[in-house]
């Protein structure tokens, strides 16, 4: 019986409270439609009916139509919300994606720059890596060491130079010695044969 009592005051209450609440609607500036959704449950507040029931507990009367469109008001702002943050979400996944695929192209960048950084201070030769100061070292080393190889071969080449024409002067020193020895021999040989003839001339005239 309690329970009836209270629904019946309840509905009282609610059709009293109905005519000022439109009433009064039209002069505070919220409205039900517009606004944002704290707007429109401060609408609702304002416009509720108070009443207290059999007990002494304070209520409040609201319309049913006011709370069906609250609460789609509700779901299509829970809906944009949820659709901004999928939208979010996936923007969010891309530019992940776009930071990794950054980070896996600086990272190659410098991979890249190492490299040719390793490659501008270091020289490679016949196969081999080497600093710019052991390649300069040895580039060095063989220049000193092949012209030193350039002095010796010249200074065995004036000499062998010098060898040879000392031995031509005694070849030809030789030579002249030699002709001068067959001239004389010849000479000789010459006088023997006269003197050998004048011997033979004398013996067939005695």
């Amino acid at each position: 019986m309690n329970y009836i009592k209270h629904t019946v005051i309840v509905i009282i209450t609610v059709l009293f409270s109905l005519p000022s609440s439109s009433q009064s609607s039209k002069n505070d500036g919220l409205s039900l439609n517009e606004g944002s959704i704290d707007s429109q449950f401060e609408f609702v507040l304002k416009k509720s009916g108070n009443f207290k029931g059999a007990n002494g507990q304070p209520y409040e009367a609201v319309k049913q139509t006011w709370l069906f469109t609250l609460r789609a008001h509700t779901l299509d702002s829970l809906k944009i919300i949820r659709k901004n943050l999928n939208d979010t979400r996936a923007v969010v996944k891309t530019q992940s994606k776009e930071i990794e695929n950054l980070k896996l192209s600086l990272s190659n960048t410098k991979n890249s720059l190492e490299a040719t950084n390793i490659e501008k201070n270091n020289m490679s030769l016949f196969g081999l890596q080497m600093s710019k100061a052991n390649y300069n070292t040895l580039m060095w080393s063989i220049i000193a060491s092949l012209l030193a190889l350039l002095i010796f071969f010249i200074y065995k080449f004036k000499n062998s130079n010098a060898i040879t024409k000392s031995a031509k002067l005694a070849l030809e020193e030789i030579e002249i010695t030699f002709e001068d020895h067959r001239k004389v021999a010849l000479e000789r040989e010459q006088k023997v044969r006269r003197q050998l003839q004048d011997e033979i001339n004398k013996q067939k005239n005695m």
